[in-house]
């Protein structure tokens, strides 16, 4: 995908988000993110989002801290939020392609990286908001969601702060049925290496295999529907290993 598309993807995704929390209202719980009631949903996802723009806008080059979460609830928190995701959706598509600033994982440029990682962000939540409603989930397009699965796995597992690790050297691999898209995860002592191949192509023995709908891998790698909505074949070891050690801090 390229930046425009991401960009077009967290503007539909933050809207849908909001209008999931509007019908469920902000007292309503998350299932899941297990503690938290929308409002906690509005009110992290919309820092995030200042904090995004904050980098895009400025061109800050050096990490810089969260804000603080608003004191705000009801219809001031959802005003709030649509305001905070309206804000980072202009900022991006204002920003120069050669924005210089600070990101935390590889990609083609900075502003590459922003546009893609609030789409994500933005996705994930958005799930979260509708799995309040009790009523199922919006679709995501295939391309976006293997992306998504790539960013989890070639990214945020890859970095050093990354638990998911294991004493002996072991084979993850990861299929997406519906896009022929295929991850090899390498596992051992040090941060995980994934490499991104297609269906057909030679692949090294796994010790365990996840496969599935582009989507559901990438509701289920995210922790936000069950191991049991996919399909896993081989060692349970790593499987119970994902779901206790892959969540992203």
């Amino acid at each position: 995908m390229d930046i425009a598309g991401f960009i077009e993807t967290l503007d539909e995704q933050g809207r849908l988000l909001s209008a999931a929390a509007e019908k469920a209202g902000t007292g309503a719980d998350v299932p899941t993110c297990p503690g938290w009631q929308v409002r906690d949903l509005l009110r992290h996802t919309g820092v995030v989002h200042q904090w995004a723009a904050a980098f895009v806008t400025t061109g800050r080059t050096t990490f810089q801290p969260l804000p603080d979460e608003p004191d705000l609830d009801g219809d001031a928190l959802l005003g709030w939020y649509r305001e905070t995701h309206a804000l980072l959706v202009s900022a991006l598509k204002a920003a120069p392609q050669d924005l210089e600033c600070w990101a935390f994982l590889p990609a083609p440029s900075p502003l590459a990286f922003w546009a893609r990682r609030q789409a994500h962000e933005t996705a994930v939540h958005r799930a979260d908001a509708e799995s309040s409603l009790g009523s199922g989930l919006s679709a995501l397009p295939l391309e976006f969601a293997a992306d998504g699965v790539d960013e989890l796995l070639r990214g945020f597992q890859a970095r050093d702060r990354s638990r998911l690790r294991t004493e002996e050297p072991r084979v993850l691999r990861v299929r997406a049925t519906d896009t022929d898209d295929v991850w090899t995860v390498r596992l051992s002592g040090e941060p995980s290496r994934t490499d991104r191949s297609t269906a057909g192509s030679a692949e090294a023995a796994a010790d365990c295999e996840f496969s599935g709908p582009a989507e559901r891998l990438y509701l289920t790698l995210w922790n936000r529907l069950p191991l049991s909505g996919i399909t896993v074949s081989g060692d349970d070891a790593l499987a119970r290993l994902w779901r206790e050690k892959s969540a992203v801090g």
